[in-house]
């Protein structure tokens, strides 16, 4: 089973490494900007690196080849998040440039462009593939409808921070939505946490917004939440801090359930194993480390880096 892990950051250039021997097999230079974002293929053949404002498709078995195979234009900002719909043939991307976008990969174009109405952190695709979800700085988490191409929902948390943007609102950082469905994230930049179950609409009826299933601080008042993700088995959700640290927590009673404070400086991404138990996350401290989550201790780190790493993407599966 091969395992492909790519890091990058603000020194221009993308590194492929050997997970288990922490050795970087081959770099690859990203022109114009630094890297914001990264995501693979689900078939392990191409990765995506989203910069400013482009993105661009590089070959991963191709050694010989370091030039993009693809450069997709549209965006005029900042490409903040992007990801595969599960077979591979479509991208979806959300930027600074206030919009959501979808990629048909056999054209340079985007075939369809969402206005958020505000710079867009965070983009998540619904395990249904027929919904993007988006957060966005003005404070709103979007529902985007694929099929009529509408946005269907539009929540706003009830933050307890002071408030990040003009409409006095706290920026939302991050989003994700878990593989069985079941529970939809949102984490704003001042580290509130809050859970929804989409599937529940009892709480729609009569106009009544969208309550949360639980609202929590995932790190200390005064620190930057940077990235929140699922976990693939949907039991735990990762945050990663400005406090230097990695957090775990249980999906299905909201608890604490590890700390992890090896780096030394920002965590701004971190990704899981295929099989939830191993988690690699990127720092400003200019590496990568590999944690694992049975016994709480990194394993492995990776350093190459000339400045920070601020994005991290792992296909270890075996499909």
């Amino acid at each position: 089973m091969s395992v492909i892990l790519a890091t990058a950051g603000h020194d221009d250039k993308i590194r492929f490494w050997e997970a288990p021997s922490g050795v970087c097999s081959r770099i690859l230079r990203y022109a114009d900007s630094q890297v914001n974002c990264l995501e693979i293929t689900p078939d392990k053949q191409y990765l995506a690196a989203g910069g400013n404002p482009h993105i661009r498709l590089f070959e991963i078995n191709n050694s010989s080849n370091q030039n993009p195979i693809l450069t997709l234009e549209g965006h005029t900002g900042n490409v903040t998040s992007l990801g595969f719909q599960r077979n591979g043939r479509y991208l979806y991307s959300g930027s600074e440039d206030g919009s959501v976008k979808l990629w048909d990969l056999r054209s340079p174009t985007y075939s369809r462009s969402f206005d958020s109405k505000g710079p867009v952190n965070s983009v998540a695709l619904h395990p249904n593939q027929a919904e993007i979800i988006s957060g966005d700085q003005n404070g709103s988490i979007k529902i985007w409808d694929l099929g009529s191409s509408k946005c269907i929902n539009d929540i706003i948390p009830d933050a307890q921070s002071s408030s990040t943007s003009p409409q006095g609102r706290v920026a939302i950082q991050s989003v994700d939505v878990s593989g069985d469905a079941r529970t939809l994230v949102a984490a704003n930049n001042h580290a509130e946490v809050f859970a929804w179950n989409p599937s529940d609409t009892t709480n729609m009826q009569n106009d009544e917004p969208f309550r949360p299933v639980a609202k929590f601080r995932a790190h200390p008042l005064g620190a930057y939440l940077l990235h929140a993700r699922i976990s693939p088995d949907s039991l735990s959700l990762v945050t990663t801090s400005s406090d230097k640290t990695v957090r775990l927590w249980d999906t299905r009673t909201w608890q604490l359930t590890q700390t992890l404070s090896q780096h030394n400086k920002w965590v701004w991404d971190a990704v899981f194993s295929a099989d939830s138990s191993y988690l690699v996350t990127a720092s400003s401290d200019r590496t990568a480390r590999l944690w694992n989550l049975r016994t709480g201790t990194p394993v492995r780190q990776y350093t190459d880096h000339d400045y920070a790493v601020t994005c991290v993407a792992l296909n270890d599966s075996s499909t």
